[in-house]
């Protein structure tokens, strides 16, 4: 196919696509998906070889979330029978953090819910850093405590943080639709101080919460202007209790696309293949790692992943390896000059409106699987053995 040789070229190169070519990945039909993937495989290849970057969720705060996020266990109003507890203290966080890192984890991220932190919650999570830090040596620590205020991403970094986590989630023109309390342009920003302030920026989007190709492409443009160093891809977990506990839009084949879109956009930036996987992808998660060259180990926030010697196998089984903590995940020309998945040597094109070509019919989406939404029980906030 003509436009997956030219999405490949384009990304061997590190020169963008247009939007018209990007929306025209999303509307390729099943019968295409193995050329789609084998296409970005390439580009994956070129940049990461065959490493697969491991990285921990550490829930500090679980629940009780001020804010109104639709897609939210933890939101405000939310009647998921999710898990709920205040701060961790900096043993218990690091304790559960170094299951993570014996697992194989690269990076352990420090997630808390709420608006954003006060200065106490900072300096409370700076001592969490430390005591992971000084007890894991070489291990990433990335924050993810919600919008910064001013000042407190330079705080974060000088008690050892490395990256700063604050996804987009959607596209500007439907963020009104999932969140009020807050605004795209108040994430945004928060983005940019951790960029300011040092720290390697970590901003993503949510895929299968009703949203159009268009608002898809949107998002993942935008992403690629904001210039992050990863770009997790989550996919809706439709929690029962929350806004969008119906939206079962997506196939496996479906989240592949995606994925390939995301890695034709962001050619030489770390994309990680985030919640929701063994819900949408589940027998396909291992042609994802032919897209994505980083994935979450064991448990989320408020779910629980597959096992996590399970995630190794599939790693393994797959032909690919885990990536050492001696080696640097992004390529050499990002890693120096320290650009994101904006950084390339080509011109984008003018953005087109619509894809290539006509989308073909939309395939039946299967029945909702609802046994496969499993609320966590184990590990941080309980008594029992973390999944790692």
């Amino acid at each position: 196919m003509d436009l997956l040789n030219t999405l490949a070229d384009k990304g061997l190169r590190r020169e963008l696509p247009t939007r018209e070519e990007a929306l025209a990945v999303l509307a390729t039909s099943d019968d295409d998906l193995l050329e789609v993937v084998a296409a970005a495989g390439k580009v994956r290849r070129q940049w990461f070889g065959r490493r697969v970057k491991l990285n921990y969720l550490v829930n500090l705060k679980s629940g009780l979330c001020p804010e109104d996020c639709s897609y939210c266990s933890q939101r405000l109003g939310s009647k998921a029978g999710i898990l709920k507890y205040t701060w961790l203290k900096p043993d218990e966080a690091s304790k559960a953090a170094a299951a993570g890192v014996a697992g194989g984890a690269k990076r352990v991220c420090l997630v808390a819910s709420g608006r954003g932190p006060t200065d106490r919650d900072v300096e409370r999570v700076s001592e969490t850093i430390e005591a992971i830090k000084e007890q894991n040596e070489g291990v990433e620590v990335c924050a993810c405590l919600g919008l910064l205020s001013d000042g407190q991403a330079d705080r974060l970094r000088s008690a050892g943080a490395d990256a700063y986590n604050h996804n987009l989630n959607t596209s500007e023109g439907t963020y009104g639709d999932i969140t009020t309390t807050h605004t795209y342009a108040d994430r945004v920003e928060t983005v940019q101080q951790a960029q300011a302030a040092g720290l390697s920026a970590c901003s993503g989007l949510i895929a299968g919460m009703g949203e159009s190709d268009a608002d898809l492409v949107d998002v993942v443009f935008s992403l690629r202007e904001l210039d992050p160093d990863s770009v997790p891809v989550n996919f809706l977990i439709p929690f029962e209790g929350t806004p969008l506990a119906k939206e079962w839009n997506l196939t496996p084949q479906r989240c592949l696309r995606i994925l390939a879109m995301v890695r034709f956009v962001c050619p030489d930036v770390e994309v990680r293949l985030a919640g929701g996987r063994e819900v949408h992808l589940r027998s396909m998660q291992p042609l994802a790692l032919h897209l994505v060259n980083s994935i979450f180990l064991g448990d989320y926030l408020t779910s629980e992943g597959q096992a996590g010697q399970a995630d190794l196998d599939v790693i393994a089984d797959a032909g690919f390896e885990v990536e050492g903590a001696g080696t640097t995940t992004l390529p050499a020309h990002r890693a120096e000059s320290g650009g994101g998945c904006g950084s390339h040597d080509g011109g984008c094109a003018p953005c087109g409106d619509a894809p290539g070509e006509a989308a073909p019919d939309a395939p039946e989406v299967p029945a909702a699987r609802t046994d496969l939404v499993a609320v966590r029980r184990r590990g941080a906030g309980t008594d029992l053995a973390p999944n790692a």
